[in-house]
């Protein structure tokens, strides 16, 4: 799997935004398609991360094109309460969840007397909670299989049924005290351990509150907003405030006419914007570039790899035969204003096979197949 594939799905209960949210992502994605694009199911919008130092490399560099790297947004077909036992579209719903990377809750914090609510009042302490019970439902079901067989397993001194088992108790005690699997802290080994489960209520969560376009630009005074960011703070949460109708509007706009629409609103950037950022980083990604005459490329990786495999990332022939990789911080580079003079400086490095890769390194891999 390619670390490119990571998704974050976009969940929510029905009239909260979510669509109006999705579209706007899909727009956003369908006016970037001025590069080759993959047709993916409907349900997925692809958008392009937004990174000033891109443009700044292509000032430097003028290369014939500059291409951006890209993330991806599922939209999780909408749930209700009882999915975990197959209401609605219920297990549809659990099966999408499973395969995407972190969610992105969208919780309703405006009033509005033209769109209904599910349940009659604004609450999104409700909302999220009408959520997450499900998914720790589903959870609590397959932690319960699971102990059922690895208790078997312990008893007969299997080693790691030993190891697995308390830990598995420990995340059952935090489900049946309706808490998310996340809130369990566990140390790396312990979470290898489990990751197998691929428990729903483990996975990276932000919170997206979704507000009326009055108040936008300053949301201090919303108390559902106040309540959500609450909520998350007890399990460690971010939250988001975007205006999802605002975001549709925006979606249609050429680039400068949105940096202008939006400082009239006094906003300094778009919500799909702080979103595609909270959701990189939720999934623990940085970019690193590449830098010639031909293009100027964004390349999306997860934090923690090692030059070589940031390498095939490009082409695995390049992860395969690499030698080693001339690196140059962004900062230097702009610093200095070019490659052979940030050279000069001492600032071009030659790195090998164990160099961890940082986030706005300008890479070149020489390697010989």
């Amino acid at each position: 799997m390619s670390p490119m594939a990571l998704t974050a799905g976009i969940v929510g209960l029905p009239n909260v935004g979510k669509s109006t949210l999705f579209n706007a992502i899909t727009k956003a994605g369908a006016l970037a398609a001025n590069y080759p694009f993959a047709t993916i199911e409907p349900n997925v919008g692809s958008v392009t991360v937004p990174d000033e130092r891109l443009d700044k490399l292509t000032e430097l560099v003028t290369p014939k094109k500059t291409v951006p790297t890209t993330f991806e947004f599922t939209d999780i077909a909408g749930i209700v309460k009882g999915a975990s036992t197959g209401e609605g579209l219920g297990n549809k719903f659990l099966a999408h969840i499973r395969e995407v990377d972190a969610i992105c809750q969208v919780v309703r914090c405006f009033e509005d007397e033209n769109i209904t609510h599910v349940s009659g009042t604004v609450n999104p302490i409700d909302d999220i909670e009408v959520i997450n019970l499900e998914l720790i439902l589903a959870d609590l079901e397959s932690v319960d299989k699971r102990i059922a067989r690895v208790g078997k397993m312990a008893k007969q001194k299997d080693k790691d049924a030993m190891v697995e088992e308390p830990i598995l108790q420990k995340i059952k005690e935090a489900l049946e005290a309706e808490k998310a699997a996340r809130t369990v802290e566990l140390s790396e080994d312990e979470y290898k351990v489990i990751k197998g489960l691929n428990l729903l209520t483990i996975k990276p969560t932000l919170y997206v509150a979704n507000v009326s376009e009055d108040e936008v630009a300053d949301t201090s005074d919303n108390k559902y907003v106040n309540m959500v960011r609450e909520y998350a703070a007890a399990e460690g949460a971010q939250v988001i405030t975007i205006c999802a109708k605002i975001e549709e509007e925006i979606s249609e706009l050429e680039d400068d006419e949105k940096k202008e629409f939006l400082a009239e609103l006094g906003i300094p950037e778009s919500g799909l914007d702080q979103l595609i950022k909270a959701s990189y980083s939720l999934l623990g990604l940085a970019t690193y570039f590449t830098a010639g005459v031909q293009e100027v490329r964004a390349w999306t990786f997860r934090k923690g790899m090692k030059a070589p495999q940031c390498a095939g990332i490009i082409h695995s022939d390049f992860e395969r035969g690499f030698i080693r990789a001339e690196t140059v911080a962004f900062t230097d580079l702009v610093e200095y204003g070019s490659k052979p003079a940030a050279k000069e400086a001492g600032r071009v490095r030659a790195e090998g096979k164990e160099y961890v890769v940082q986030d706005g390194d300008v890479m070149e891999f020489l390697f010989n197949v």
